[in-house]
């Protein structure tokens, strides 16, 4: 058992709900393997008391927080600074220590783009289509324009939601690339093959039969399909791609990389390949234990 004494360092999760987060066992695993005296515990924020969660964790010398739901936004509010690309997007899910408070970055964007990269999925020019204009759905839209993405078409079931974060994407990042679409109008796309990011909660655990699109014509024009939740371990969307020749991934190593970009900031280290790959092999096996 690793000793935890007074030089130990202290992370954590920020959110409400936080009971079934994997975050602890990324950043534990991590720590023990890379030798880093620092534990990594979920702290459970009821509404109402995030700034005062905030301002208590740097009063307790806490190293770094994650963020997650419901305060990803709102946690803005109680930091001194911000990260560039975070500040643009509006969403902040990593506090790193300064000396005078938090600042905010979001490795959600980052953890993603290294998710893709490490299955040789590239931006850059790529027409993608993003299903969901909720939260995920504009992050992930941010980080397709900021990667140079030629064009990005934003499906959801309301237009006005997605015309809205469609016109915020174009302005923050300075281009032109996204486009707000119907859900119902996927028929109209131009015949050509397409990276999908699904990024709806629509066939998670439970609902394992549950897809956003059932049209197999759909799938035709799907080259790589990206979903990212993660549970189950394949998701109808998937397996709907792969029915189709296209390839497949759930989220995963978003999650994974997302986590270990805020490792690195926190200990200003870089996390070996092989530890992330131990790493994941860990989230594999409790995902599918599941």
């Amino acid at each position: 058992m690793r000793e935890v004494n007074g030089k130990t360092r202290t992370c954590g999760l920020i959110g409400n709900p936080v009971e079934h987060t994997m975050s602890p066992l990324i950043h534990n695993f991590l720590a023990q393997e890379m030798g880093i005296d620092m534990v990594y515990v979920p702290f459970h924020v009821e509404k109402g008391l995030l700034d005062s969660a905030v301002k208590g964790a740097f009063g307790l010398n806490i190293l770094g927080c994650n963020v997650t739901v419901p305060y990803k936004s709102d946690v803005i509010e109680s930091l001194v600074a911000m990260d560039e690309l975070a500040e643009k997007i509006g969403s902040v899910n990593t506090l790193v220590r300064m000396e005078s408070g938090y600042k905010g970055y979001n490795t959600d964007i980052s953890g993603l783009f290294r998710a893709l990269s490490s299955e040789g999925i590239t931006l850059k020019n790529e027409e993608v289509i993003i299903l969901g204009a909720g939260g995920v759905g504009r992050t992930v839209a941010f980080m397709c324009a900021a990667n140079g993405a030629s064009k990005v078409y934003l499906f959801n079931r309301t237009i006005e939601k997605a015309s809205f974060i469609a016109e915020e994407v174009n302005r923050k990042v300075g281009v032109s690339c996204v486009e707000a679409w119907r859900m119902e109008d996927y028929t109209k796309l131009p015949d050509r093959k397409y990276l999908v990011l699904q990024a709806t909660s629509v066939g998670l655990f439970p609902n394992v039969d549950d897809v956003i699109i059932e049209d197999e014509a759909f799938y035709q024009k799907v080259k790589a399909g990206y979903d990212l939740i993660y549970s189950p371990w394949e998701t109808k969307f998937m397996k709907l791609v792969k029915a189709q020749g296209g390839l497949a991934y759930n989220g995963l190593k978003m999650l994974l990389f997302q986590a270990i970009d805020a490792f690195e900031l926190w200990n200003n280290c870089k996390v070996p390949d092989e530890s992330a790959y131990k790493a994941y092999e860990l989230l594999q096996q409790t995902v599918t234990k599941r």
